[in-house]
């Protein structure tokens, strides 16, 4: 078997900063190109189509979040469980857990797919869409809807690609569908005028590319991770049902980290909707551009921190499990604080990237964008704080952080700050949560153990199999 890249970064006793920073790079890389993929729908929708168009789109985002989510939990869980069997020199049942992903991911992928078809103004409704952008939102859903199928599996081949010891193949499986995503924005919205139909329709095509390539290097490339013919007889049927099972298990949480953006976004969009009408929910859509931008970053540095915690976690060695979560922590905190300043002083420049200045939508963002950017300050310690409980298999802790950041306090701010505050509560709820999150995380939470608190999980498995 060809190296997986396991023997160029020492975790356990290389210096940590230039550890920290190798993993950082080509990962930041690939988020980057992520979060551009994000970025170019709502350029060129809100400079080509105008703010309703952005309102739509927004409306819509959730069933994209939804479906990330999914394709995350299958990439995360399917990458583990196939690195645990090649660990074991198991290729055999590596290759049926990669096949087994891919499978799940294109049944479940479809099927969404044809429910978003036969149904899709009793779910526009359920998302917000009111009468006025009922046809607009129809018209990018209904585009959009095979999208969610080629992301999931998009995101199970990247984790699969990379894990095959292909990192580099992995990036451009990002970078290739994101250039393709901007080229097609611009020509499907401006010289071919195909409006809100062209943006759902790039989104679709750049997805579609990543999958292709996915599977040319899945055919013809691939080093060990080739997929394998399952059988078909009742007690495989079963076997797979459990292996798909436990790979759910496995990465529920990156699935619970993009629902709680997906519920975020739809509580936003109700709250401002009912307050602010369209405009409202155009400006609102600004926000849930940028934001998303900033969380891959500090997801990137949380990524790159985790390894070398988890190791070393793994070995005892507190002493490396701390500084790494310092230098992490910072990272995060100063990208953070660059960030919030940056889009609170020069907000009105920032949104003249999404919408022509002077229209209402416009106006409504400026007077309150400057308010919603101290949220990203707090962002970056969440995020970093979540990820290093996830390191050190304190997944309880993991999950319910996850929850208050993204879906208990900023549900339960939308409905009660505008009560109070009024317009502004609106752009203060997400601040508000990241900052509660941030504080009961500080001070509930060691998040620098000096010692070991005992044996780790693995230890403690490791035990229990030699008995």
């Amino acid at each position: 078997m060809k190296d997986l890249n396991r023997d160029k970064i020492d975790f356990g006793s290389g210096d940590i900063a230039s550890t920290f920073t190798s993993i950082l790079g080509p990962t930041l890389l690939g988020l980057t190109f992520s979060a551009v993929f994000l970025l170019t729908d709502g350029i060129f929708v809100g400079n080509g189509i105008g703010s309703d168009g952005l309102a739509a789109v927004n409306i819509v985002s959730p069933i994209f979040t939804l479906e990330t989510g999914i394709g995350m939990m299958f990439a995360i869980g399917a990458s583990v469980a196939a690195a645990i069997h090649l660990a074991r020199n198991n290729v055999k049942a590596a290759r049926i857990v990669v096949t087994q992903a891919y499978l799940s991911v294109l049944l479940l992928g479809a099927l969404l797919a044809t429910t978003l078809y036969l149904f899709p103004e009793p779910i526009l409704k359920l998302l917000g869409a009111n009468e006025a952008l009922m046809a607009q939102c129809r018209e990018y859903y209904l585009w959009f809807a095979p999208c969610g199928l080629f992301v999931m599996m998009q995101l199970v081949a990247q984790f699969i690609i990379r894990l095959d010891g292909s990192p580099k193949f992995a990036s451009l499986v990002e970078i290739i569908p994101a250039c393709f995503n901007l080229f097609l924005d611009w020509l499907f919205i401006f010289p071919c005028q195909l409006g809100l139909k062209g943006a759902a329709l790039a989104t679709s095509i750049g997805s579609f590319t990543g999958v292709l390539m996915a599977l040319w290097y899945t055919i013809f490339k691939r080093q060990t991770l080739s997929l394998y013919k399952l059988k078909r007889s009742m007690t495989s049927l079963l076997l797979s049902l459990r292996n798909i099972w436990h790979m759910m298990k496995i990465g529920f949480s990156g699935f619970l980290s993009e629902f709680s953006m997906s519920v975020l976004t739809l509580a936003g969009n109700y709250a401002f909707m009912r307050m602010l009408g369209e405009d409202g929910v155009a400006a609102f859509c600004i926000a849930c551009y940028i934001a998303p931008v900033v969380y891959m970053v500090c997801a990137a540095i949380a990524q790159s921190a985790q390894p070398i915690i988890s190791f070393n976690y793994g070995k005892g060695d507190w002493q490396r499990v701390r500084k790494t979560l310092r230098i992490s922590m910072y990272c995060a905190i100063a990208f953070g604080l660059v960030m919030s300043l940056a889009l609170g002083f020069f907000a009105k420049d920032v949104l003249t990237i999404f919408l022509e200045r002077g229209g209402n939508a416009y106006n409504l963002c400026a007077k309150g964008f400057p308010l919603y950017a101290v949220s990203l300050f707090f962002l970056g310690i969440n995020v970093n704080a979540i990820g290093y409980y996830q390191s050190i298999e304190q997944t309880l802790k993991s999950t319910v952080f996850t929850l208050m950041r993204g879906i208990a306090f900023p549900v339960a701010a939308f409905i009660v700050l505008p009560r109070i505050i009024g317009e502004m509560g609106l752009w203060a709820a997400i601040p508000v949560s990241e900052s509660l999150t941030a504080l009961i995380i500080l001070i509930s939470s060691k998040l620098f153990p000096a010692k070991s608190s005992g044996q780790t999980q693995a230890e403690v498995k490791s035990a229990s199999e030699q008995e």
